[in-house]
């Protein structure tokens, strides 16, 4: 039960991450002893074939946000015998793969010692991210660290858990946003030990990581800003 499955979730219509992912296919699928993904049903059909030819189990899902997909990649990946889970977004296992390959070796490994695991950014890492993802998250990293007692990095879209933990998500895990909402409920229900790690892969690619669609400057701004309120909430509310 101690090996590490992988779970993760994927909005792609375009097929954008499908090259990507084909030069890092063998290194990913040798990294994890399990690999899980949930497909939007609006992604692209050659990307759901690709993904079906390799070694990852694959679930279609309706779209229905970020939260919903993770809560099934979570149920799905409890469908299998690993007893721990790195949960990372695909497009961010893709640029983490990119460029960091030993490091999200060298982290997988270390996962089994952790019940709740959070993967933030490095200093170097973070500055790599569009300013209004920068400044709106460092307000939410502030609520959070401020109800865990510890500083932390929860918006980088990976954390890894214990299967004892995925079941409590699988069970109370309800909310608009899962990226704090997840380690609160560990946290304050589980009783789990938080630790954190804060690493070089987890950084922006625009070509990867950035909004497909164009939106005004404004328009970024307010949707990371309604993101921070609703992680910082949930950070706030869950579990009490």
């Amino acid at each position: 039960m101690g090996k590490v499955a992988l779970i993760t979730v994927v909005h792609d219509p375009s097929g954008k991450k499908i090259e990507l992912f084909k030069q890092l296919q063998n290194d990913l699928e040798s990294i994890y002893a399990e690999l899980f993904i949930a497909i939007s049903d609006q992604s692209s059909a050659e990307l759901i074939e690709v993904m079906e030819g390799s070694r990852f189990n694959v679930k279609v899902i309706p779209k229905k946000g970020a939260a919903e997909a993770r809560r099934e990649a979570v149920k799905f990946g409890l469908t299998g015998v690993c007893g721990h889970f790195h949960y990372c977004d695909f497009d961010r296992l893709l640029t983490w793969g990119k460029k960091h390959l030993d490091e999200l070796k060298q982290i997988v490994q270390r996962i089994p010692d952790y019940g709740y695991l959070i993967l933030g950014r490095t200093e170097r890492a973070m500055e790599t991210h569009p300013v209004e993802w920068k400044e709106t998250e460092r307000i939410t990293n502030k609520i959070v660290s401020l109800e865990l007692g510890q500083e932390v990095d929860i918006t980088a879209g990976s954390c890894a858990f214990s299967r004892k933990n995925a079941e409590y998500i699988k069970k109370y895990s309800n909310g608009k946003m899962t990226d704090a909402e997840w380690v609160m409920i560990a946290r304050r229900i589980a009783k789990s030990d938080i630790g954190y790690l804060p690493v070089e892969g987890l950084e922006y690619h625009e070509d990867t990581n950035g909004i497909s669609r164009k939106i005004s400057e404004a328009e970024k701004w307010l949707g990371r800003l309604e993101l921070s309120y609703v992680i910082s909430e949930t950070a706030v509310r869950t579990g009490k």
